[in-house]
C-alpha cells in the first residue's frame, strides 16, 4: 500500500507513538508485507526468527520489537507490539468509510456496463466497460474491475484477509488495506469469494475463468487464461502462473507457486510449489502418473500377500 504523499519517519513514529532510529526526515512511501515490499516501505516483524529476513528485505523502514543494529540506508521504528502498530497505520491511511448508498457516488462505472438489482458497489470502486454484474454481488471499497468482465450472483470481492495473531485473550486480526484487481475478460461464477490483499493486491489475470463456489485468499496472484473449477480453495499469497488449470475441490497451502500450464486434478492438496507443464494429483501432491501407479500397486497388495503364503 503506497501513501498518497511521502511522509517522514518522524511523522510515522508520531502516529504510533514509538521511538525510532534514523533521520527525522527519512522518507516513507508506504507499508507492505515482506513478500511485496519495495524501498520506502514499512515492514513489520515481531519474532526473532524473522528479524534478519525483515532487516535484509527491500523495505527501508522496519517496524520491530527490539532495538537492533540498523542496516545502512535503513531506519527502525521500535515498538512493543509491531502487529498492533501496523494495524494502527492501516487504520490511519486506509480508514473504513461507511456506505451511504448501494452504489457509491465515488464509484467509476464504464460505458455499457450493466449492474443488476441488489448489488453493492463500494467507495472508490472502478469498473470498466461492457461488464455484467449479476444481482447480489458485493464489491468492497477500492476494488478494480477491468473491461468485459462477467460476475455472477452472490460473489463477494474484497472481504478481509484471513490473517490473525493468537493472543491470550483470543485472536487479533491483521487489518486489510489492500485491494482486489480483476483484469479484462475475466469470468467469475456464483458464490465466489475473493479476499483483498493485506497491503497489496489480490489479482485475477486477463481472460481467467472461475467456476462457482471458489475461494481466493489474500494477496494471491492468478495469471492469464487460467481455469479454476468449483469448490477450489486457494490460500493467501499464492502465485498461479498463466494457463494453469485447477479442477474441482483442489486446495492449496499458502505462499506457494504453481508453474505455467500446470494441471492440478480434482481433490488434490497442493502442499508445495510445483513446476509448470505437468499434471499433478493426490495429497501430498505428486505427478499424476506416479500417483496413479502407486494407487494401482496398492490394489495389488492382496494378490502379493497371497503369493507370499
Amino acid at each position: 500500500m503506497k501513501f498518497n504523499t511521502t511522509h517522514t519517519l518522524q511523522e510515522i513514529a508520531k502516529i504510533i507513538g514509538c521511538p525510532y532510529v534514523g533521520a527525522d526526515d527519512f522518507p516513507v512511501f508506504g507499508m507492505n508485507e515482506i513478500h511485496v515490499v519495495t524501498p520506502g516501505d514499512i515492514v513489520f516483524v515481531d519474532h526473532p526468527k524473522y528479524y534478519d529476513k525483515a532487516l535484509q528485505s527491500a523495505a527501508t523502514i522496519v517496524l520491530i520489537n527490539k532495538e537492533v543494529d540498523c542496516p545502512e540506508g535503513k531506519a527502525l521504528l521500535i515498538s512493543d507490539d509491531p502487529f498492533r502498530d501496523f494495524n494502527t497505520l492501516t487504520r490511519h491511511f486506509m480508514p473504513f468509510v461507511s456506505a451511504q448508498a448501494a452504489i457509491s457516488s465515488t464509484a467509476q462505472i464504464g460505458e455499457g456496463t450493466i449492474i443488476q438489482p441488489n448489488c453493492f458497489i463500494g467507495n472508490h470502486v472502478k469498473i470498466g466497460r461492457n461488464c455484467l454484474i449479476h444481482s447480489n454481488v458485493t464489491v468492497y471499497d477500492h476494488t478494480v474491475i477491468g473491461d468485459d468482465v462477467i460476475i455472477h450472483s452472490g460473489t463477494v470481492l474484497g472481504a478481509d484477509a484471513f490473517y490473525y495473531k493468537k493472543r491470550t485473550e483470543g485472536y487479533d486480526q491483521l487489518l486489510s488495506g489492500g485491494r482486489v484487481v480483476i483484469e479484462d475478460q475475466v469470468g467469475i461464477g456464483a458464490l465466489c469469494t475473493i479476499d483483498k490483499g493485506v497491503t497489496g493486491d489480490t489479482t485475477i489475470g486477463w481472460g481467467t475463468k472461475i467456476d462457482n463456489q471458489v475461494h481466493v485468499g489474500h494477496d494471491t496472484v492468478i495469471g492469464k487464461k487460467c481455469l479454476i473449477a468449483s469448490q477450489t480453495g486457494i490460500a493467501g499469497c499464492v502465485i498461479i502462473k498463466d494457463e494453469v488449470t485447477l479442477w474441482g475441490q483442489v486446495g492449496t497451502t499458502s505462499g506457494i507457486t504453481i508453474g505455467e500450464k500446470a494441471v492440478i486434478l480434482g481433490q488434490t492438496g497442493v502442499t508445495k510449489s510445483v513446476e509448470g507443464g505437468k499434471t499433478y494429483f493426490g495429497t501430498p501432491i505428486e505427478e499424476s502418473r506416479e500417483k496413479l501407479k502407486q494407487l494401482a500397486n496398492i490394489k495389488r497388495i492382496p494378490e502379493l500377500l497371497t503369493k507370499l503364503k
